[in-house]
């Protein structure tokens, strides 16, 4: 069969149910340029099926789609736009999977405690899709993210609201000096390919944690643990500390991305928060099939009606600090699910605010953000250092930070589930070659989480050259975010350096811990001058999210290109994530807020990228007229408004369909197109006041897509393309 010229990604939430609208205008325009639109499903729901064939009927059976674009990017033919995916948390996929039994799919329940060879293997097939599991399959090269001119140009016009920071905010960062990952860290650069193993070397003996693992020469090789004691001394410490200091307390982790650490701290500190709860009826509620690490709502769900334990959670909760809230109106606190909060969505916006979270009486406060390794935390405490002491940022002046992130064939993969492990029993974690050398060695206890993360040298290599083009391109002051007394800091530093060195532009460079490159880049932005972020996979997560909330109010605006290694490219459409309130509002309102203009730029990007690819002139044409149309969108302020009664997605993209054709309609470059869609964009514009009529019809009422994880597709297309006049204009 054929590859598309383009593939599209079915993904989940607020940008699936956008593409119901979006999709069939972008598939028309395309076939003016002969050019093909397909659609892999990399949805939550699609993998699930995708991992049960054999639970499933003839018509029931999906492709295993992710494995077939995890194939494609590894060519030159790659041509793919990548939304935003679910990362899914255990709660998520639980959720998930009982939608699917509901519609009659026989998906197994998930295993929460495997214990015979057949649930061990459901449950290894569940692991292969929680947290961060499309990414990595299909990042086969490094990130260039950066807002695109007209976003950026828009922003300073229109500067979105800022919160006010004061000197005397006792907002603050809090973590840990020691015991965390950073300080425990590990990294070697192989000489020769290497195959390895991790095992546990106990009293009783050695367990093998996993074997048959692989290495070329020169990747750069980590290991590092995270001590359960420390971080258990550091969390009680801190929710004393804030109680003293009377503000919020919060927590801020990447449960879905870091799929097996981070739950299991996050049940940590559900565990601290209630831990007179757990000392006195921990045995009882293990009974009850209580997990901290799915949280607090979860607990709270499974202890409702034992009326002890539900007066000690009430005693215990009124002599904590108040908890930063994801909805204080319902309830839901920092602590309640473990996917809720997420630290690179979180902060910004916390820092965006003035340091200000809301508390369970719904009111502002400052709060202190616990974060507990220490890796990357210095970003966020020295950004609210940086405000305190100058004021927020004003978005009408700020320059930008682009970012080129090491993130090609699983580079940095922190959150990779084969290589994190939950200590069984106090021991020593050791890598050995399988010439029994001990690549690393770590004293552990049982409850330490230790994890390894490898990035190979092509990825390196290539990162550093991207960084090298870009800094040409523009001229823009370039850091390299590495720590040198950081371990694996250390050894990437012995790659950039000499390659710099090489190429004659070490002297364009500068290379900066990030707490530092952190001061030095607002510093730059404060000016109203730009820079370029080179970091790493983490940082690459972080800081395109931090920047672009600051600078644009959002980040999914964001232009993202991945340049793949073997020559194709794949364009994300922002770092938005998957906005689950806004499918909220759909279903009870009728009004969907999702803006697509990440979608808008990287199409543009798409057809340029094809145009230069297999050269298509007609490609161009269209490109090009991507870009007026998504000019047209944001001079004329023509994004989804927040509330019902003000335009939403689907009227964004009568509009960009209006712009998109007249653009083409008005180009001289091919006329055969511009002949086709004059008459369309003529009937666009004529047919406005019924359009925008017929797509506000569903304005205020409820919406039934006919699932959350998995859409009804008739459902679906009613409720995103309630325009019979536009469908037919479109075609």
């Amino acid at each position: 069969m054929t590859t598309p010229d383009i593939i599209y990604t079915r993904v989940d939430e607020a940008p699936e149910l956008a593409s119901a609208s979006l999709l069939p205008i972008i598939q028309r325009f395309a076939k003016a340029a002969d050019i093909s639109v397909g659609v892999k499903d990399i949805s939550l729901a699609g993998r699930i099926l995708a991992s049960f064939p054999e639970k499933l009927t003839e018509e029931q059976r999906v492709s295993d789609d992710l494995a077939a674009l995890g194939e494609l990017v590894k060519t030159a033919d790659a041509n793919v736009i990548k939304l935003p995916n679910i990362s899914a948390s255990v709660p998520q996929l639980v959720a998930a999977v009982s939608e699917l039994q509901a519609k009659g799919y026989d998906i197994p329940d998930y295993p929460e405690a495997p214990k015979t060879d057949a649930e061990k293997e459901i449950r290894a097939r569940f692991d292969a899709i929680k947290g961060s599991a499309v990414n990595p399959v299909l990042r086969e090269g490094n990130s260039d993210r950066r807002a695109a001119t007209a976003v950026k140009n828009y922003a300073q016009k229109n500067p979105h609201r800022m919160g006010v920071w004061s000197a005397d905010s006792k907002t603050r960062v809090a973590s840990m000096s020691g015991g965390d990952f950073v300080s425990n860290e590990k990294s070697i650069t192989l000489a020769d390919e290497t195959s390895a193993k991790i095992v546990l070397e106990t009293a009783q003996g050695e367990m093998v944690l996993k074997d048959g693992l692989s290495y070329p020469a020169g990747t750069v090789l980590d290991a590092t643990f995270m001590s359960a004691d420390a971080l258990d001394a550091f969390l009680a410490e801190e929710i004393e500390k804030t109680k003293q200091e009377g503000i919020l307390f919060s927590l801020h982790l990447k449960a879905t991305m870091m799929k097996v650490s981070d739950p299991i701290i996050f049940g940590h500190a559900v565990r601290a928060y209630l831990a007179p709860v757990f000392e006195q009826f921990g045995d009882e509620m293990a009974e009850l099939g209580v997990n901290p690490n799915s949280g607090l709502g979860d607990l709270l769900e499974r202890v409702n009606g034992h009326s002890e334990i539900m007066a000690a959670i009430d005693t215990t909760l009124s002599e904590r600090p108040p908890m930063y809230m994801v909805d204080s109106d319902k309830g839901i606190t920092n602590l309640h699910v473990p996917s809720d909060v997420i630290i690179d969505a979180s902060m910004p916006a916390l820092i965006r605010a003035g340091g200000k979270g809301w508390g369970p009486d719904g009111n502002e406060a400052d709060a202190v953000c616990v974060i507990p390794d220490n890796s990357y935390a210095p970003v966020y405490d020295e950004t609210i250092e940086y405000f305190k002491e100058n004021g927020a940022l004003d978005p009408a002046t700020a320059g930008t930070v682009q970012n080129l992130g090491l993130m090609a064939q699983k580079a940095e993969e922190y959150g990779s589930h084969p290589t994190t492990f939950e200590i069984p029993e106090d021991g020593t974690v050791k890598m050995i070659a399988s010439d029994g050398t001990v690549l690393h060695s770590h004293a552990v206890k049982a409850g330490d989480i230790w994890r390894s993360a490898s990035t190979r040298k092509a990825p390196i290599e290539d990162w550093v050259q991207l960084a090298i083009d870009r800094q040409k391109a523009t001229g823009f002051r370039s850091i390299f975010w590495l720590d040198e007394n950081r371990a694996h800091d250390a050894q990437l530093i012995q790659y950039v350096k000499p390659i710099l060195q090489a190429a004659g532009v070490e002297d364009k460079f500068e290379i900066m811990a990030p707490r530092e490159a952190t001061r030095a880049s607002l510093e730059t932005i404060t000016k109203g001058e730009n820079t370029i972020a080179v970091t790493g996979n983490v940082l690459r997560d972080y800081l395109t999210d931090l920047f672009p909330i600051l600078e644009l109010a959002t980040s999914a605006k964001m232009l993202s290109i991945v340049k793949l290694m073997q020559g194709g490219g794949l364009f994300e459409t922002g770092a938005g994530g998957s906005a689950p309130k806004h499918v909220q509002q759909l279903h009870s309102e009728g009004h969907l807020r999702w803006d697509s203009l990440g979608e808008f730029c990287a199409l543009g990007e798409s057809f340029t990228f094809l145009a230069d690819a297999k050269g298509n002139a007609k490609a161009r044409v269209l490109g090009d007229a991507v870009d007026a149309a998504t000019q047209g969108i944001l001079d004329d302020n023509r994004s989804p408004g927040r509330k019902v009664g003000q335009p939403d997605n689907r009227d964004s993209h009568y509009w960009f369909a209006r712009y998109w054709a007249e653009a083409l309609a008005a180009q001289t470059d091919d006329a055969e197109i511009a002949a086709e869609f004059a008459p369309m964009a003529k009937a666009l514009a004529e047919n406005e006041e019924t359009i925008l009529a017929e797509l506000d019809s569903t304005e205020g009422s409820d919406a039934d897509t006919g699932g959350y994880y998995l859409n009804d597709p008739e459902k679906l297309a009613a409720v995103m393309r309630p325009s019979a006049t536009l469908n037919g204009i479109i075609g």
